[in-house]
């Protein structure tokens, strides 16, 4: 089993990639599968519904999410969603979600976009099947010092949803794997 960590944001002072490394961390002590997935790494085109799903760059992440079980998404509230980066992913990348697991970590400015990352869930949830984790992470500025979580309850929080992904998806692999025997 594998857990892919996404790391969305394209800031070098990220602090959704704080709790994106904190996140994969917990998920490398258990025993499943961790792989990172920074999309500062991945040189993505902007979906274009046409020639971008062809890029090299799209088959290697593609590639990632399709092998991995379950996903830790972690990404940065801009105007009360999830980034451009992530959304466009998801975009071109959509099927390789399917019937995965997939929690999120959300960093955000301020308290009040708490429910940001709905848009994003639904969508995966009713485009892909995919199983969300109810409980999810959301911080904000007062929870970091520069690259540190220094809110003891955010990191275990964060900790929490690492183990919930990865348990998560271990069953949902099997319970697909004894419908599909059916």
């Amino acid at each position: 089993m594998t857990i892919l960590t996404i790391s969305a944001s394209l800031s070098k002072t990220s602090r959704s990639r704080v709790l994106a490394r904190a996140a994969h961390k917990m998920v490398e002590k258990s025993a499943a599968g961790a792989r990172w997935l920074d999309l500062r790494e991945h040189a993505l085109p902007f979906c274009d519904a046409g020639a971008a799903y062809g890029d090299d760059a799209v088959g290697t992440v593609k590639t990632m999410l399709a092998e991995a079980d379950g996903f830790i998404v972690a990404t940065p509230v801009y105007n009360f969603s999830v980034n451009s980066a992530l959304k466009n992913l998801l975009e071109l990348t959509g099927d390789a979600w399917e019937d995965k697991v997939a929690g999120f970590l959300c960093a955000a400015g301020g308290a009040s976009s708490y429910m940001s990352i709905m848009g994003f869930a639904n969508s995966l949830m009713l485009d892909f099947r995919t199983v969300i984790v109810p409980r999810f992470v959301y911080a904000n500025g007062s929870d970091f010092d520069r690259e540190r979580i220094v809110n003891p309850e955010i990191e275990r929080r964060t900790d929490g949803l690492a183990r919930e992904v990865a348990s998560l998806a271990a069953a949902v692999k099997t319970i697909r794997a004894e419908a599909n025997a059916l």
